[in-house]
């Protein structure tokens, strides 16, 4: 075992305190949220709840959960990151894996590219009309398409297949295999990692996408689940009509911190099982350039 000096133990300690109280600072928030959609109404109205629900209920719950609209965005947004990601890694890769090899004489062009789209963002009108003129304005398919690739993911994965050993490779074409058959028999399977990691990077970004959903989507069938939730944030007639309002035990508040616990849920319950893969893929795709 290491012994560490005194300077080093101090500046771990500080370090596990500046970390403990970034942790706090953003799960605090979370929690109050969490508390506040197990609460019932008049507690919520009198600004008791922090971060343990009082007089718990599930009544906001059973509101939201039995709204046919909610579950048809979430269908939306499940789908569309699904189907997103998986058609993002494979972009990806079918892009990354030429620009490892020397034999590709643009791959330099292309990085090039990749990292002035890094720098320079569309404008916004110009980038509306192109979306628009290829026929995706109001379109599902506004939610995958314009996510399939991004310079980031692709300088990440390039940079991992270029640690690949060049060995295992060969070898593989020495038998007769192809570059496509390499890549999908051999680096793929053995690129868990890096897999991994870009396919969170991906679901975060398509699952809580709302700019374009905004910008691209007008009938109210295909709305994802961040529009959905904006309808509730901006709007005060998401409680149901009845006679007395004084018997519901939920208000406009507790349904609002529903929705968005529904819509962070997900992605957390994802994340645990990926979280091996992460750290080790985002590292061995940045040590080398």
């Amino acid at each position: 075992m290491v012994r560490l000096t005194f300077g080093e133990k101090v500046l771990q300690a500080f370090t596990i305190i500046v970390l403990c109280i970034i942790s706090a600072v953003a799960i605090v928030p979370l929690f109050s949220v969490l508390a506040t959609s197990f609460s019932s109404r008049l507690p919520v109205e009198l600004n008791l709840v922090t971060i343990w629900p009082q007089e718990f209920t599930l009544d906001s719950w059973k509101y939201v959960l039995d709204r046919p609209d909610l579950w048809r965005s979430f269908a939306v947004t499940l789908v569309s990151t699904a189907v997103g990601t998986v058609i993002a890694l494979l972009i990806t890769a079918l892009t990354a894996y030429p620009l490892t090899k020397k034999e590709f004489m643009l791959g330099r062009l292309v990085m090039i590219a990749a990292v002035v789209t890094m720098v320079f963002k569309a404008p916004l009108i110009p980038y509306f009309l192109t979306v628009k003129s290829v026929g995706l304005y109001d379109n599902p398919l506004v939610l995958v398409i314009p996510h399939i690739l991004t310079a980031f993911n692709l300088i990440i994965m390039r940079t991992f297949f270029q640690q690949f050993p060049k060995e295992l490779e060969e070898a593989a074409h020495v038998e007769g295999a192809g570059y496509f058959r390499v890549l999908f028999s051999l680096v793929l399977p053995l690129s868990k990692a890096v897999l991994a990691t870009l396919g969170l990077f991906y679901a975060v970004v398509i699952w809580n996408q709302f700019q374009h959903p905004l910008l691209f989507i007008q009938d109210p069938d295909w709305y994802p689940l961040q529009i959905k939730i904006r309808q509730f944030i901006t709007s005060d007639n998401e409680l149901p009509i009845v006679g007395n309002v004084e018997l519901l035990n939920y208000n406009s508040r507790t349904l609002r911190a529903v929705t968005i616990v529904f819509a962070v849920l997900p992605i957390l319950a994802v994340y645990p099982y990926l979280q091996k893969y992460f750290a080790k893929g985002a590292m061995l795709g940045s040590v080398k350039g």
